[in-house]
């Protein structure tokens, strides 16, 4: 892949098994070099899929590279109850448990304890972005930083690059079918039409946004969720949160694991350049 750093050839995939809200989930590690020594940053990744699909392999090419390019991190590719099993707010709770869980079981990571980054891309970056406002809401683990890629988070499908199809034909029904897509997550994931208000379903329609971790937040061009995306960048800014919003180039959106490429290829160097950035201090509480 042209532009960015080779994978370690000592990278470290490890397959484990971390506690979730109700029972144990599917993990993966990755860490460059001996395990045994711990990092500094630990970044918990949240698979996409809708809410109704997806895997902890979705990420693999996209963490492997993002630890080989900093060795002072680990990452963990993490599981969460998808909504066919059972609907909100079990993937919510599962990814605050495991939040917590990882803050337990430093040792174990490979980690020291000292900067927790949340990251997650489509459903996962909705993960990611509610298990920010739970934590601060819980007293804790503290975070450090988020990482939002095309991230869904609005349940109600109401901005306009949602609504409106791109000119080109093609595009468009490409674009139609993410739409699609999305619609059939959030029916699965949210059953009662009542929880689509909720903040840890919609953290978009939140009024209370202040007291965040800093924030990464990457929209892409033709990307049916781009509006939500840079619309919940703008609310965290006017809340005082340090945040970063970026377009990325089109994603090959009709390949499988095109989101993920896309991430990879294009924007690997800023999510590795923000997560070091990020100074471990903790959010204060709302």
């Amino acid at each position: 892949m042209q532009g960015i750093v080779p994978v370690a050839a000592d990278l470290v995939r490890r397959d484990m098994e971390v506690s979730g809200a109700e029972g144990p989930l599917p993990a993966r590690l990755y860490l460059a070099g001996v395990p045994a020594t711990k990092r500094d940053t630990l970044v918990v990744f949240f698979h996409g899929g809708g809410f109704v699909g997806g895997s902890i392999d979705e990420a693999d090419d996209f963490l492997a590279h993002l630890v080989s390019a900093d060795r002072a991190q680990v990452a963990l590719s993490a599981g969460y109850t998808l909504a066919s099993v059972k609907p909100f707010p079990a993937a919510v709770e599962d990814a605050h448990a495991l939040l917590l869980w990882a803050k337990k079981n430093k040792s174990k990571l490979s980690w020291n304890g000292k900067r927790l980054v949340v990251a997650g891309i489509e459903a996962g970056a909705n993960l990611a972005a509610v298990v920010s406002l739970m934590s601060r809401d819980r007293g804790g683990p503290p975070l450090a930083g988020q990482v939002l890629i095309m991230p869904m988070l609005d349940p109600a499908l109401s901005t306009c690059s949602m609504r409106e199809m791109p000119v080109c034909r093609d595009k468009a029904a490409i674009a139609d079918k993410v739409a699609d897509t999305c619609a059939a997550g959030y029916r699965g994931y949210l059953p009662n039409a009542a929880d689509r208000s909720h903040p840890y379903a919609s953290p978009l329609q939140s009024s209370r946004l202040k007291n965040l971790p800093p924030a990464l937040i990457l929209s892409a061009e033709d990307d049916p969720l781009r509006d939500e995306a840079e619309q919940y960048g703008a609310k965290l800014i006017k809340c005082g949160i340090t945040t970063t919003v970026k377009r990325l180039p089109p994603p090959p959106l009709e390949q499988p694991g095109g989101r993920n490429d896309c991430a990879c290829v294009f924007a690997l160097t800023e999510i590795a350049a923000f997560i070091r950035g990020v100074d471990g201090t903790e959010t204060p509480p709302a």
